[in-house]
């Protein structure tokens, strides 16, 4: 049972830096927090779920809780007890707070604010705030009750007070490993067909290693058969080509020369012409005077006649030598020519010679790389146990992939029972339609003890209906507000037994707000006063109203004003 103790808050709403204090766990069972409209008395509300959930009770947001004085130090207090453990929650507001005291020992905050929300609301108090709110407060406008709720929220009611929620959790835990087995299924589905992809181009490139490796083999040995022979003859031709080089070269020697002898021969022909010239001139020079011109003496006539002898001896010596120079100049232009053609020739020659060595270079090139095919072919061939065992890694990993793929889907089976086990309809509407009679039959009860004589039943969907011994078919949005007001209260108090046994949540406190001042009447309020003092035994009963003349029917009495802008308990 959760024994709520004591709640304080300072700088919250309209309450200014000095703590306003409200004790719980009174000796009074019933107290009356009485107040103006405006005046605070509703704070507490706001104050004890702001405390242990983080948001108000009312609609207000979180940045209006602060006062709008002071604008700091905004903190709110509670203390509650858990069997032998004291438990103490404090939040603030500028600065931000949020600590949980066990037994005086604050606990480790090294986790963040949402997961220390969660294990507060999980471990400790064991209620969220819809379940809080259905429980402990029934009351005011912001307040929607049970019966007003949408059909899922009004599930979400039940399934916290039955305690089965969990399921829910785990439904929401199945649909994301189906999500997640599904995804890996995807995956798994992708990989099997690359294998499959693998093996059949592993096959057949194993078959094409089998079928036409040594086929391509022999062929490629049949052209570097062809190609050494026409390397063979290309190099036989070179040999006869640099035999005739040889022979070329040799006679080539032999008229070494002949253009340097040919330009000295024509050099001792122009001498020996200018010699003859000179004789020429000095036989006719004699031949045709017998006096000196220069001196008009006369010319000896033995000396003229040795002269013109002399003269044609020499002339006649001259003309054999030219003759013989003129026979020499022929013989070495000839030499000449050879010597011309010759060279081309050796030209031509080396030529071929080096065109067939370009071919032969060629060939020898094919061979190579043929050679090197056929190393590879070959080493493919040699090495063909080793893509066996590559192929056989292919198939292994294909079929433990397709038995991973028949696995998931096992387990995704699997997953999909237990995801509509965990449904609505399934384990929950089972558990729902176990206690729906012990609900109804409860919710009767209360309404009989505030002389309320329906029968109000609520079905799996949480849809009511409303027969009287008048009347059938009503429902809840067909009565008056004050028969209202009598059906949410006894729904609040069903809930809070319901939760007591089932849940193991129970609580000291029931808060009522402003109940007394909207539409239930006297009637209704006396049958209430009535179910308070002989019912709920085990609670200390808040009620807040702004309705005056109450004040002898409860055992306590608050009470708040406003002074100077600020609400205090008076």
């Amino acid at each position: 049972m959760i024994l709520f103790e004591k709640i304080r808050w300072k700088n919250f709403l309209s309450t200014g830096n000095q703590y306003s204090e409200i004790d719980l766990n009174t000796s009074h069972q019933t107290t009356l927090i009485l107040g103006e409209n405006g005046s605070g008395k509703s704070t507490v509300l706001d104050a004890l779920t702001f405390s242990l959930f983080n948001k108000p009770f009312r609609k207000i947001s979180k940045g209006q809780l602060i006062n709008s004085t002071n604008e700091k130090e905004c903190r709110v207090e509670v203390e509650f007890s858990i069997g032998t453990i004291n438990w103490k929650v404090i939040r603030g507001i500028k600065p931000n707070i949020f600590e949980i005291y066990r037994n005086d020992s604050l606990l480790d905050q090294s986790s963040s604010a949402n997961d220390q929300q969660k294990w507060l609301e999980q471990n400790v108090v064991k209620m969220n705030y819809k379940s809080f709110t259905q429980i402990v407060v029934l009351g005011s406008s912001t307040f929607v009750p049970f019966m007003q709720l949408t059909a899922t929220n009004r599930r979400e009611v039940i399934e916290d007070l039955l305690d089965i929620k969990i399921f829910s959790s785990m439904n929401n835990i199945i649909r994301d490993k189906i999500r997640l087995e599904k995804e890996e299924l995807n995956t798994l589905t992708l990989k099997k067909e690359s294998l499959n992809d693998k093996v059949e181009m592993q096959e057949k490139f194993m078959n094409e290693i089998e079928s036409q490796g040594k086929e391509r083999i022999k062929d490629k040995e049949g052209k570097i058969k062809t190609l050494n022979i026409e390397v063979d003859t290309h190099i036989e031709h070179n040999n006869l080509l640099q035999s005739s080089v040889d022979d070329t070269e040799k006679e080539l020697k032999e008229v070494v020369g002949a253009g340097d002898k040919l330009v000295e021969l024509n050099n001792y022909r122009g001498k020996i012409s200018q010699k003859v010239a000179s004789v020429t001139k000095e036989h006719k020079f004699f031949t045709q005077n017998t006096v000196c011109p220069t001196c008009t003496q006369d010319i000896d006539e033995d000396f003229r006649i040795n002269k013109i002898d002399d003269a044609q001896t020499r002339a006649k010596e001259l003309q054999s030598g030219f003759n013989k120079l003129e026979e020499a100049i022929k013989t070495e232009q000839e030499r000449e020519r050879h010597f011309t053609n010759l060279s081309q020739e050796i030209t031509k020659l080396t030529h071929g010679i080096s065109k067939n060595n370009t071919t032969v270079s060629a060939c020898q090139r094919q061979v190579r790389e043929l050679e090197s095919e056929i190393q590879t072919l070959t080493s493919q061939l040699e090495n063909r146990n080793t893509e066996h065992d590559k192929l056989e890694t292919f198939r292994e990993n294909l079929q433990e992939t397709y038995d991973n793929l028949v696995s998931r889907k096992d387990t995704i089976k699997y997953y999909n029972f237990t995801y509509g086990l965990l449904k609505d309809g399934g384990v929950k509407t089972k558990i729902i339609k176990k206690y729906l009679p012990l609900i109804n039959q409860q919710v009767n009860r209360y309404l009989q003890m505030m002389d309320f004589y329906i029968n109000f039943t609520l079905d799996e969907e949480f849809n009511e209906t409303v027969q009287s011994p008048i009347h059938e078919d009503f429902s809840y949005a067909s009565f008056s507000e004050g028969e209202k007001q009598r059906i949410d209260l006894a729904l609040l108090f069903t809930w809070r037994e319901v939760a007591k046994f089932k849940n193991s949540v129970s609580t000291n406190l029931m808060i009522l707000d402003e109940v007394f001042d909207s539409s239930l009447d006297g009637q209704g309020t006396e049958e209430f006063l009535k179910i308070i003092r002989y019912v709920i035994e085990d609670a200390n009963i808040f009620v807040i109203s702004h309705k005056g003349g109450m004040e002898d029917k409860f055992e306590n009495v608050i009470r708040f004003e406003k002074l100077k802008g600020f609400s205090r308990m008076a």
